[in-house]
């Protein structure tokens, strides 16, 4: 049998299906509301398009300019007709290209959009290689394959490294904090996006002529792929990742030892008054609210710091939960992206370390741009009087059960 034989049998296996992976509306929606604010006509690239499902709902939903790209041009004609059955033709331009060798010039889209498609070159190189097309205050949204426990069974082990090594949440945001980005967020797709996919191509594989040449074998793999979701769908999932290129004028790390001598001027210039400083001092003195890795820093420059913001255990209800307080910028740095950068820098380590809510009590102006909502919207509030807006919550691991109930801070914060 021809290789060409097995392609036409795959492709004529999945012509027709409104998905060519899991996903559905909803989470496309999830993905682009953690996007945050986009232009009012956002420039879209969609990679991997198949039949266009994301970017129909993009172009309708965000008044996106969607540039739709596929290597299979039936998949694109069905968008085409999709799109001019909308009234979205003018907003949706499919393209028959590679994503591994896009034609398009740095800078060019507001967001670049990947479900269910960065597999086919491969995440990191994806996150290396798509890079150069996001304008400056882009978004790349993807969505990959994960192990959704540290113990995959030997069969669903076994079946993914013949066809693709999945890797942790995780170990995936390590790799895009790695390569430059922040994680704006990350979710685990629920069951139903499965569904959605291996539904329809059940059905297909149940119809399909398995005399026509490579269709016995194509049949084969799709219902051996849906039998092993169906008998190991417990060790791995589908999760959607928001990433952001780091703002390449601010070096961010851990303090490193020694530097709380640095900070401490840092942050009292910064309020105004030694009080905040002194909370710093306080919070490093008690073993039970400092938390390691989680004070950064940002240096200007000439390699003085310019920011710095720490993180220290609170509770909620007895759970874990962790406290963004203080966060201080010199008075030279302020307004010029110092203190966000170390914000982002400095929440993608408390990913990466497990923690899963952070709270903050803060501008509620300023914070929703990293994904804080109010925290009573979880059933979480402080022990004493504050505006609701001003307290604010952030999950980082939806996987994790949010806590309800009072917070608790360290003793240092005099609450």
């Amino acid at each position: 049998m021809s290789d060409n034989a097995s392609r036409d049998s795959f492709f004529a296996l999945h012509h027709g299906l409104p998905r060519q992976g899991p996903g559905s509306d909803a989470t496309t929606r999830r993905l682009l509301a953690l996007c945050g604010p986009l232009p009012e006509r956002p420039r879209v690239l969609d990679l991997g398009c198949g039949p266009g499902r994301s970017a129909l709902l993009l172009a309708a939903e965000a008044g996106a300019e969607v540039t739709a790209v596929d290597l299979h041009e039936p998949f694109l004609d069905e968008l085409r007709r999709s799109a001019a059955d909308r009234g979205l033709d003018g907003s949706i331009h499919p393209l028959r290209a590679d994503m591994g060798a896009l034609p398009f010039p740095d800078g060019s889209f507001d967001l670049v959009w990947a479900e269910s498609s960065a597999y086919a070159i491969g995440f990191d190189r994806a996150l290396d290689e798509w890079r150069r097309l996001l304008a400056p205050g882009g978004t790349l949204v993807l969505t990959e394959c994960v192990w959704t426990t540290g113990e995959p069974s030997p069969a669903a082990r076994a079946f993914w490294e013949r066809h693709y090594p999945l890797r942790t949440v995780t170990a995936l945001s390590s790799a895009a904090v790695g390569a430059g980005y922040h994680v704006l967020g990350s979710l685990l797709q629920p069951e139903g996006d499965w569904a959605e996919y291996y539904g329809p191509l059940a059905a297909h594989a149940d119809a399909a002529d398995t005399a026509v040449p490579g269709m016995a074998e194509a049949v084969a793999g799709a219902r051996a792929e849906i039998a092993m979701r169906r008998e190991h769908g417990s060790d791995y999932g589908y999760a959607g990742f928001v990433l952001r290129p780091a703002d390449p004028r601010w070096r961010t790390r851990p303090e490193a030892p020694g530097e709380a001598a640095a900070i401490r001027p840092l942050v009292a210039a910064a309020f105004g008054s030694e009080a905040e400083a002194e909370l710093v001092d306080a919070l490093r003195r008690d073993p039970d609210a400092w938390l390691p890795g989680l004070s950064y820093v940002a240096e200007a420059p000439d390699g003085s710091i310019a920011a710095h913001a720490l993180l220290t255990r609170c509770r909620v209800d007895g759970a874990p939960a962790a406290a963004l307080a203080p966060v201080a910028v010199a008075p030279a740095h302020q307004r010029t992206g110092a203190g966000q950068a170390v914000v982002r820098a400095l929440l993608d380590a408390a990913r990466l370390q497990g923690e899963s809510l952070v709270l903050v009590l803060g501008h509620p102006e300023y914070y929703p741009k990293f994904g804080f909502e109010r925290a009573s919207a979880y059933g979480i509030r402080p022990g004493f009087d504050v505006p609701d807006e001003a307290m604010m919550a952030l999950v980082l691991d939806e996987a994790a059960p949010v806590p309800r109930g009072t917070i608790a801070y360290p003793a240092a914060f005099g609450v």
